[in-house]
């Protein structure tokens, strides 16, 4: 199936990534865990995104996510994430795919919604970028939040190496 002409200044992150991750947070102890993220899509104008990780020592699953990015327009996107712990996050951002060896997003956070049980979360960025070196192709990110009281501090920092497809 092609992708979409809309996507193709996203195709950069289609895929599985996997890799190794490190979080921290003023309410809680710092951690490392492992990640696996897909980007896929359907030939219709957005990649489908899964994400899951587990901790790094145990193994035992911490947190999972998934949604969409739509392609909104030359270098513009749209990202929906929909969290199991009543937490869905709306961004809009831009798309760098210009560069030879991959391209970047950065997304500010347009609203977060919650479920009446879910935990406070009142912002969250996200930058995410891909890279190549000597041939490996890396996606990184970072993620900040303000949450449960807290200003907009950092929280994820993430490496994953892309999986041979097939």
């Amino acid at each position: 199936m092609d992708l979409h002409p809309d996507c193709e200044q996203l195709g950069f992150l289609l895929g599985v990534w996997r890799g190794a991750g490190e979080g921290s947070y003023p309410t809680i102890e710092s951690f490392g865990y492992t990640e696996e993220v897909t980007f896929s899509h359907v030939g219709k104008p957005f990649l489908a995104y899964t994400q899951k990780t587990k901790h790094a020592v145990s193994g035992a699953p911490l947190h999972a996510e998934a949604g969409y990015l739509r392609a909104v327009g030359a270098g513009r996107v749209e990202f929906v994430v929909v969290q199991p712990s009543g937490i869905v996050e709306l961004h809009s951002g831009t798309v760098d795919s210009g560069t030879v060896d991959g391209g970047a997003l950065v997304l500010q956070i347009d609203g977060v919604h919650t479920t009446p049980t879910a935990k406070s979360v009142t912002d969250v960025h996200r930058q995410i970028w891909v890279e190549q070196h000597a041939g490996v192709t890396t996606l990184a990110y970072q993620v900040s939040m303000a949450a449960v009281g807290e200003p907009l501090t950092h929280h994820l920092r993430a490496t994953l190496v892309q999986q041979p497809s097939g």
